[in-house]
């Protein structure tokens, strides 16, 4: 199995989710929904996390979690074992409770945390377990909005400190944000390399933390990529002034950057089968002047 990328650092924020083993419920009921948000404080405490907002679906789990000491993978591992063991212990289980390693995604604090909190809270409704996220109990959403006491181990503070400095109004203004965000289109299209979400100029702030990983190959080349440059800047005007040039465009963000044959065509408007010409014809030209 590729490992996944991780990168790691003092004050990274992520959107962090784990599923259910073979798409197998994780949690069965109540108590065991409780007693994950009970080895979650835990691991908030131990770990000094700022967990931003969390959800508890039927079979898997979304955390927002910031790292101020870069201890991202230690604290899962500890989340995902403990919670195990007492999930198959009061179910009286062996085996695996969740599916493979968790996965996650590297946010730019100021331009996506905001929103992907909203959408981490809206899951619930985008299920259709219920019509508002207020009625939902296992997500921060209640407590973020003033509905119920916060636990202690919630950081609440920057998320409501965006809407308004008196606590009051800034819980309505995020009530109602969290309201509108069931017209608004999901972040996730927008993930670079499977594992940053982020402008242009914060990937390149990542980049000596990728340095090293292109030589890793257990990691998915997807993500190894994650710092590659923006498929406009490749194929941009500039560099498309000849057929020739553009055919050798097409070959480096293909062979050297890793983007699809799709979506080349995509923002080319020619088909996918047309790209795969150009890509062997400049790759018999490669091995030709070998």
């Amino acid at each position: 199995m590729a490992r996944p990328l991780r990168l790691t650092y003092p004050g990274a924020v992520y959107h962090v989710t784990a599923r259910g083993n073979a798409r197998q419920a994780i949690y069965r009921d109540d108590a065991d929904r409780q007693a994950f948000l009970s080895v979650l404080a835990d691991v908030v405490m131990r770990y000094h996390w700022r967990c931003h907002a969390y959800c508890l679906m039927n079979n898997h789990y979304h955390l927002l979690i910031e790292t101020p000491q870069g201890n991202l993978s230690i604290g899962m591992r500890q989340l995902n074992g403990v919670y195990t063991q007492r999930f198959n212990r009061r179910h009286r289980r062996g085996g695996h409770v969740f599916q493979g390693r968790f996965k996650a995604i590297l946010m730019e604090r100021e331009s996506y945390l905001l929103e992907v909190c909203r959408y981490v809270v809206l899951n619930p409704v985008r299920a259709r377990v219920v019509t508002r996220p207020q009625a939902y109990r296992w997500s921060s959403y209640r407590a973020t909005a003033g509905v119920e006491k916060a636990p202690e181990w919630l950081t609440r503070e920057w998320i409501l400190g965006q809407f308004h400095s008196q606590r009051r109004r800034a819980e309505q203004k995020y009530q109602h944000f969290v309201r509108d965000g069931m017209s608004t289109a999901s972040p996730w299209a927008q993930v670079q390399g499977q594992v940053v979400l982020g402008r242009t100029e914060f990937v390149e702030t990542l980049k000596p933390l990728l340095a090293d990983k292109d030589r890793m190959q257990e990691i998915p080349r997807a993500q190894r990529l994650v710092d590659r440059p923006v498929l406009r800047e490749i194929l941009s005007a500039q560099q498309v002034t000849t057929k020739d040039k553009r055919d050798q465009a097409i070959w480096a963000a293909h062979v050297q950057s890793g983007y699809s044959l799709t979506a080349i065509g995509q923002h080319l408007g020619l088909h996918y089968t047309t790209i795969s010409k150009v890509i062997q014809r400049q790759q018999n030209r490669q091995t030709k002047k070998k």
